[in-house]
């Protein structure tokens, strides 16, 4: 039967994809889940009712949703996978299917009450969706993610850690995040050369920052293109047209309470917010 079908049995798999003539796209990234206790624990970590998943492969973790969720609705890209969610997910009546790509598709038609988004990102797109969803200021209560375990990592990152770089300040900007549990290599199939960790990001309510965002994070960036130099060398010369010298970084950082030849990793968001509006308050007088 198929609500008998067991989605993470590799057998079934190649089964499903010989019977509706499916093979792998390689540019997609895409890996199915053989470990039968990674999407139950997927499921486990929702903060909404309804939930918005990024690319459902087979459906196996769709399944899962839908039985922890009152509706779920799917983006899809490959619409190559039709015959075989038509079959997968008949067992699911409160699953709905967008066939698209989410960074084309205009998400503010699609999520117009509080959600949670849930997705096995493509490591070549992960970074990529993950900020232009936390940026788009749309209702979304959380991000639950399965990334490449060195990308999980940048995300989480702490100030003063090898890891911590822009991309860790603008999670750290927009939401809490949390690593929740790491999965190995050998739980999809193919198998990925690395392995993958599943992340929340709590997105905030309201913005915590009151920062220009685009000059925030230019500021951010910069500090962090030369992040082995004194942040007051890169900074002084994103900023040069605007008069902002090595020596005005260094005040700013002073009157931050931070050393004046802070490197960038040294900083928290909290402080990159300080500086931003020490910066900024003197271009203003």
């Amino acid at each position: 039967m198929k609500s008998e079908l067991i989605l993470t049995n590799p057998t079934v798999i190649k089964n499903l994809m010989e019977r509706h003539g499916f093979t792998f796209t390689k540019s997609l990234g895409q890996n199915f889940l053989i470990n039968p206790s990674v999407c139950p624990r997927m499921a486990a970590a929702l903060t909404s009712k309804t939930v918005i998943e990024i690319g459902a492969g087979i459906g196996v973790l769709t399944r899962e949703l839908a039985k922890a969720a009152e509706k779920v609705i799917v983006i899809e890209i490959d619409e190559g996978l039709k015959p075989i969610l038509t079959e997968t997910l008949s067992v699911c009546p409160n699953v709905e299917i967008i066939w698209g790509d989410v960074l084309k598709l205009d998400l503010a038609e699609i999520i117009t009450s509080p959600v949670s988004v849930i997705a096995n990102l493509p490591y070549y797109a992960a970074t990529h969706i993950i900020i232009q969803l936390m940026e788009s200021k749309l209702p979304i209560n959380s991000l639950i993610v399965m990334v490449q375990e060195e990308v999980a990592q940048r995300f989480a990152a702490l100030p003063g850690t090898k890891q911590y770089g822009s991309v860790s300040v603008a999670t750290r900007f927009y939401s809490q995040p949390k690593t929740l549990f790491k999965v190995s290599r050998g739980s999809f199939m193919p198998a990925p050369k690395v392995d993958s960790a599943v992340i929340r990001f709590d997105l905030f309510a309201e913005k915590k920052y009151d920062v220009d965002e685009n000059l925030f994070f230019r500021l951010v960036k910069a500090a962090f293109s030369e992040r082995r130099k004194q942040m007051c060398n890169p900074v002084s010369k994103e900023f040069s047209e605007s008069g902002i010298s090595k020596e005005t970084v260094k005040s700013a950082l002073e009157e931050t309470g931070k050393n004046p030849l802070s490197r960038a990793e040294e900083l928290s968001v909290d402080e990159f917010a300080e500086l931003y509006s020490v910066l900024m308050k003197g271009l203003s007088t």
